[in-house]
C-alpha cells in the first residue's frame, strides 16, 4: 500500500458538526436519504469484479425474453426505479452483455450457491466507477423503460478487485514509540475519518475533547490509513482512545455517517464505546511474570481432558474468594479459594486445559451498571424464573456467545470495566495463575455471527462494510441460522479478520486451543488455514476443536466444503460427536416434554444391543476404519453401523478428530436429564452412580476427552435446558458440594414451558437434592478415572492405527449382554505404555454380570491400582473379580472398573 504523509490532529472550525459526530448519542446520521422507489432486495449477485448473475430472473422472464440490462449507480444512493418507467437520478450507466464463455473453475466453486440465471459482463475490463454508491441491475425495453430491477451483491467482487492487495496489510491501530497508524478497511465507503479523544472516559468525552483526522484510501486494496505522531496527539500513542467516522451506502437507508468502533480493536473503553490503540507488550498491559510464565505441554492431541468453564459461574457464588474478585478473571488469581483447589486437585489427576466460554468482548452484558436479581420461591414454583428475566436483559449474567468485537477481553470480568488496561491485563492473570496449577487455557470463540448486523448500534462489520461480512441469501438478506447475523467466512477479509484474531489470542494472552461455535457453517479450507497460522504463531501444535454440526444454508456442502463432521476427516481438527453422547443419555438435545422422560440412554435404563454398539463406537473414537461384530453379528466398520438413520456413526478418520462428552453448557446437565429419566424411586446414590458410569464412558473413550464444569459436581440448573440468559441464580456452581442447584424452581418459560408439566413434581420432592456427601463422591469418583485414564497412553491413542492394532471389544454380536461393554487394550510394544494389558468394563445394570475375555484366558490380571488405593472414592471395583484361567471378569453393579497387567 502507498504511504501515507503523517497527519496533525486538527478540527477545522468551521466543522463543529463533525466534531459533534465523534461525540453524538445517535452512533449514525443519514447524509442523503435513498430514494423511496429504489429496489429493496438484492437479488443479482457479483461473482467477480467484472460479472453478475440475476438468479432465477428467468423464472417469470425466460431467457429469450425482449430487453437490455443496465447497471446503474448513484453516489447519493438517489435512484428512483420504478416499473414502465426511465431510470432517474443515475451518476453512472453501464451497459452489460451476456457472457459466453463458461466460467473459471475457482469461481464456479465459489458461487456453486448461486441458483441459474441470466450471467453478464461487463464491457470494460472492471466497473468504471467504485462499489461506494448504489448499484441496481435493471432489466429494460428498448426505450428504456423498467422491466425488472434489483440490487447487487457485493461481496465477491470486493474479494476480486482487493483482498489480494488488502490480506498483507496490518489493520487497525498499530502503535510505536513514534507514531500510531490507523488503518481501515471499508472499499465502499466514500470518506472515513477517525475520532481521537485525549483519554479514555466511561462515559462521551466532551466534544471539545475529540479530534477528526480524515483517513486516504488505497484504491488496489480498499484500506484507508492515516498516521499521528505522539507531537500531534499531545500524548504518547499508547492509549488513545478513538471511534470511526464511515460515510457509506447502506441498501434502504442511503449514505450514512455511521460512527463505529474498530473491528480490528486491540482494547476498549467501558461498554465497548470506543476503541483504544494500544501496544499489547506495553508494561502497563503485563502482569509480573508474564514473559517468564510456564504453559505446560502435550504429547499429542489426545491427551486433552478439557474443562468447559464460565468464567462468571466459577466464583460468584464462592465465599472463599475476595468479594471483588468474583465473577472477575482475577478469581483465579485466588489460589487459595475453593475454586482454585479444586481446578489443581483436578490437574493432579489428569485435567489437562479449561476451555472458557466467550471472554471475547460480549454485547450483551453491560460492562458497567449490571444487576443481581432477587429471587426466591419454592422448588417447583414460578416465582424466580419471573424475576430472573424481568431483569435478565441488564444482569451481570450471558453464556456470551453474542460477540461485539472479537480481539478484546470481556470488561465484565475486569475489574474496572472503564480501564481498558485493566481487563487486558487482568485476563492475562488469569491465563498466568491456571498455567501456574497446570492447566491450559482454551477459548471458545464465535466467529459463526455477530450479535447484531444492518444500523443496529451494535453492528459493527455491517456499518463498515455493508452487506460484505454476514451472508446473505438470495434476496440479499442476512441468513440467521446459527440464531443471529451468520457471518460470510468464506469471504477472504472476514477469514483474515478470523484468523488474524485466533492469532493474536495465541501470541498476545497465552491460549493454548480454541473451541469453535458452530464451526460448521466456516469453510473447511479457512479452518485449516487458521490452523496453520496459529501453528507458525505458537510455534507448536495448537489443537482446534468445535461444533461440526451440518445445518442451515450451508448444510451439506451447499456453499463450500464445511469444517463438519463429515467434511473433516484428515485435517487433525475434531469436533463433537454425537454418537455416543445421545446413545449414553438417551434421546437428542431436541426431545422435549415426555420424549425427555421416554427416551431412555445406556446408563438410565436403556442398555439395548443398539445402544451398546453406539457406546463402542464412541469407546473406539467414533473411527471410521475401525472394524467390530455388530448387533447382528457383522463384523463391520464403524462407518457402516448407521447413526440417526441416515450417518456413519464412525465418520472420523483420526482419533485426535473427535470429541467426546455427555454433557456441556447447552441443554440439561446429565444430572437433570436422569432426573426425569431414572425411575423417581432411584436413590440418591445410585443417581451419584449412573454419572460416574457416564463419565468413566467418556474418559475410557479414544480422542479428546470433555467434561461440563460441574459435572464432577452432579451439577444441576434445575431442568434449564438452555441457561444462556437465565442468570446466576440458574447457573449455579459451587466446588464445594454445600450448595446445589436442583429445586430452584421451575426454568424460564422462553425453552421450558412445554416441559413444566413434568418438571413440578421432580423438581418439589427434596429426596433427589444430592447431600454434599453425595457430591463428593461423584467428585472423588471423577478424580479416580482421571487417574486412570492419566496412568497410560492406552486410553488416549494418537493415532488410527494404534487403535485399530490395540483396541478389540469382548461381549459384542448377538449374544452380548447388552448392559455391560467391555475392552482389552495391548499394550505390548508400546513404548511408555506402563501396562501390557488393560482390560476394562462398564456395567449399566443393577446386578452383577459375568464377561468372557477368552483370548486373554491365562493372563493374570490385577486390579487398576487407583482402585486398590485406600482413598479410593469407590470401593465396588474391589469386588469385581477376574478368573485368568476361564478369562472371566466379574463386574459389580452400575461399576465401571479396569484390570492391568504391568
Amino acid at each position: 500500500m502507498a504511504s501515507t504523509a503523517t497527519a496533525q490532529l486538527r478540527v477545522p472550525a468551521t466543522d463543529t458538526a463533525l466534531a459533534a459526530a465523534c461525540t453524538s448519542t445517535r452512533p449514525d446520521s443519514v447524509l442523503h436519504p435513498a430514494s423511496p422507489d429504489s429496489p429493496r432486495d438484492a437479488r443479482a449477485i457479483w461473482l467477480d469484479a467484472k460479472t453478475l448473475r440475476w438468479p432465477q430472473a428467468g423464472a417469470t422472464t425466460p431467457p429469450s425474453a425482449p430487453g437490455r440490462y443496465v447497471l446503474y449507480g448513484s453516489r447519493s444512493g438517489g435512484l428512483a426505479v420504478r416499473p414502465g418507467a426511465i431510470v432517474q437520478g443515475a451518476t453512472d450507466t453501464v451497459p452489460l452483455r451476456p457472457r459466453t464463455a463458461p466460467l473459471p473453475a475457482g469461481t464456479l466453486a465459489r458461487v456453486r450457491h448461486v441458483g441459474p440465471g441470466p450471467t453478464l459482463q461487463l464491457s470494460a475490463s472492471r466497473l468504471p466507477f467504485a462499489y461506494t454508491g448504489q448499484l441496481v441491475l435493471v432489466r429494460e425495453d428498448a426505450s428504456g423503460r423498467v422491466l425488472e430491477a434489483t440490487g447487487t451483491q457485493r461481496a465477491l467482487a470486493l474479494d476480486d478487485l482487493h483482498a489480494t492487495d488488502a490480506e498483507p496489510l496490518t489493520l487497525g491501530a498499530q502503535v510505536s514509540a513514534r507514531a500510531v497508524t490507523f488503518r481501515l478497511w471499508a472499499p465502499t465507503a466514500q470518506r472515513v475519518q477517525v475520532c481521537v479523544f485525549e483519554r479514555a472516559h466511561d462515559q462521551a468525552t466532551p466534544e471539545h475533547n475529540a479530534r477528526v483526522v480524515a483517513l486516504q484510501r488505497d484504491a488496489r486494496s480498499g484500506v484507508w490509513q492515516t498516521t499521528l505522531t505522539p507531537a500531534a496527539l499531545r500524548a504518547p500513542a499508547h492509549g488513545t482512545p478513538y471511534v470511526y467516522l464511515v460515510d457509506v451506502f447502506v441498501p434502504g437507508v442511503g449514505v450514512v455517517r455511521n460512527r463505529v468502533a474498530d473491528p480490528y480493536a486491540l482494547a476498549l473503553t467501558a461498554n465497548s464505546a470506543r476503541a483504544v490503540a494500544v501496544q499489547l507488550d506495553h508494561p502497563s498491559l503485563r502482569p509480573a511474570g508474564w514473559r517468564s510464565r510456564r504453559v505446560p505441554s502435550l504429547a499429542r492431541a489426545t491427551d486433552q481432558v478439557i474443562y468447559e468453564l464460565h468464567v462468571r459461574d466459577f466464583s460468584v457464588q464462592d465465599s472463599t474468594v475476595p468479594a471483588a474478585h468474583r465473577g472477575k478473571y482475577l478469581a483465579f488469581t485466588d489460589s487459595s479459594s475453593a475454586g482454585m483447589q479444586h481446578l489443581r486437585r483436578m490437574a493432579r489427576a489428569g485435567l489437562t486445559d479449561v476451555h472458557l466460554l466467550p471472554v471475547f468482548d460480549i454485547a450483551s452484558i453491560p460492562e458497567v451498571g449490571c444487576t443481581t436479581p432477587m429471587v426466591r420461591g419454592a422448588p417447583d414454583s414460578e416465582q424466580q424464573q419471573e424475576a430472573v428475566v424481568a431483569q435478565a436483559a441488564t444482569d451481570c449474567f450471558n453464556w456470551g456467545y453474542d460477540p461485539l468485537h472479537y480481539t478484546v477481553p470481556e470488561g465484565s470480568y475486569a475489574s474496572v470495566a472503564s480501564d481498558y488496561a485493566a481487563r487486558i491485563r487482568e485476563f492475562r492473570s488469569m491465563v498466568q495463575a491456571l498455567n501456574a496449577s497446570g492447566l491450559r487455557v482454551g477459548m471458545d470463540v464465535v466467529y459463526n455471527h455477530t450479535s447484531a448486523s444492518g444500523q443496529h448500534p451494535q453492528s459493527v462489520l455491517d456499518r463498515i462494510v455493508p452487506g460484505y461480512y454476514q451472508r446473505l441469501d438470495a434476496t440479499g438478506t442476512i441468513e440467521t441460522s446459527t440464531c443471529c447475523a451468520n457471518t460470510a467466512t468464506e469471504h477472504r477479509m472476514m477469514a483474515k479478520l478470523m484468523i488474524e484474531s485466533a492469532v493474536t489470542w495465541v501470541t498476545q494472552y497465552g491460549v493454548s486451543s480454541f473451541r469453535f461455535d458452530l464451526m460448521g457453517h466456516q469453510p473447511r479450507a479457512v479452518m485449516e488455514q487458521l490452523q496453520r497460522a496459529v501453528n507458525r504463531a505458537a510455534g507448536h501444535q495448537v489443537p482446534l476443536i468445535g461444533e461440526g454440526w451440518n445445518f442451515g444454508e450451508v448444510a451439506n456442502g451447499a456453499r463450500f466444503v464445511q469444517a463438519s463432521q463429515l467434511s473433516l476427516n484428515g485435517s487433525g481438527i475434531a469436533t463433537f460427536s454425537d454418537r455416543a453422547r445421545d446413545a449414553i443419555r438417551g434421546g437428542s438435545p431436541g426431545d422435549d416434554g415426555d420424549a425427555q422422560v421416554r427416551n431412555l440412554g445406556y446408563v438410565n435404563g436403556g442398555a439395548t444391543s443398539t445402544a451398546a454398539d453406539m457406546v463402542r463406537v464412541g469407546l473406539a473414537g467414533s473411527l471410521r476404519s475401525y472394524r467390530m461384530p455388530r448387533a447382528d453379528g457383522a463384523i463391520v466398520p464403524l462407518s457402516d453401523i448407521q447413526y440417526g438413520g441416515s450417518q456413519p456413526a464412525g465418520y472420523v478418520a483420526s482419533p485426535t478428530e473427535v470429541v467426546n462428552y455427555v454433557e456441556n453448557h447447552d441443554n440439561l446437565t446429565l444430572f437433570d436429564a436422569n432426573v426425569l429419566k431414572l425411575p423417581r424411586h432411584t436413590t440418591r446414590e445410585e443417581r451419584a452412580r449412573v454419572q460416574m458410569l457416564a463419565s468413566a464412558l467418556v474418559l475410557f473413550s479414544q480422542g479428546v476427552a470433555y467434561l461440563h464444569a460441574g459435572q464432577e459436581l452432579l451439577r444441576s440448573k434445575s431442568l434449564d435446558r438452555n441457561s444462556f440468559d437465565s442468570g446466576d441464580w440458574f447457573n449455579s456452581y459451587d466446588p464445594t458440594g454445600a450448595i446445589h442447584g436442583f429445586g430452584r424452581g421451575l426454568p424460564p418459560r422462553r425453552d421450558n414451558a412445554k416441559s413444566w408439566p413434568i418438571m413440578r413434581g421432580p423438581l418439589a420432592d427434596t429426596s433427589l437434592v444430592p447431600t454434599p456427601a453425595n457430591v463428593r463422591f461423584m467428585r472423588d469418583a471423577v478424580l479416580d478415572l482421571l487417574r486412570i485414564r492419566t496412568s497410560t497412553p492406552l486410553f488416549r491413542l494418537g493415532t488410527t492405527a494404534q487403535v485399530v492394532q490395540r483396541l478389540r471389544f469382548a461381549n459384542t454380536g448377538p449374544t452380548q449382554e447388552a448392559t455391560v461393554v467391555a475392552a482389552h487394550i495391548d499394550g505390548r510394544g508400546l513404548p511408555n505404555a506402563r501396562y501390557a494389558h488393560v482390560v476394562y468394563a462398564v456395567n449399566a445394570d443393577t446386578v452383577a454380570h459375568a464377561i468372557t475375555v477368552p483370548w486373554l484366558a491365562g493372563t493374570a490380571l490385577r486390579l487398576h491400582p487407583v482402585h486398590l488405593a485406600t482413598d479410593a472414592a469407590d470401593v465396588r471395583p474391589r469386588s469385581s473379580t477376574w478368573s485368568s484361567s476361564r478369562g472371566v471378569l466379574r463386574v459389580p453393579p452400575r461399576a465401571a472398573v479396569v484390570w492391568v497387567r504391568e
